[in-house]
């Protein structure tokens, strides 16, 4: 019985590492790193097609043939790659 639980919370962590970059609260994250709202607070709606164009804009990748498409997971990752890469510059 030990032997299952143990395996069965491995596998537990194993799932929580494979959680989605592409979150509510993963949006709110980049958004407060890369901000694209104007000085008045108007800006794309986070995690839209338009955000994603502006962060691509920000970050000096958009429309580069390496970036993946805005609606699958792989952009995400793609993204946080290029953010941590800024920050850790920073530190």
């Amino acid at each position: 019985m030990k032997r299952y639980l143990t395996l069965l919370l491995l596998g537990a962590t194993g799932l929580a590492q494979a959680a989605p970059t592409c979150s509510a609260a993963w949006y709110e994250s980049i958004e407060q790193q890369l901000t694209t709202a104007d000085t008045q607070g108007h800006g794309p709606d986070l995690g839209s097609d338009e955000w994603k164009s502006v962060i691509e804009f920000k970050l000096g990748v958009r429309d580069k043939a390496e970036v993946p498409q805005r609606n699958s997971e792989q952009w995400c990752q793609y993204i946080k790659q290029k953010v941590d890469a800024i920050n850790s510059k920073r530190r």
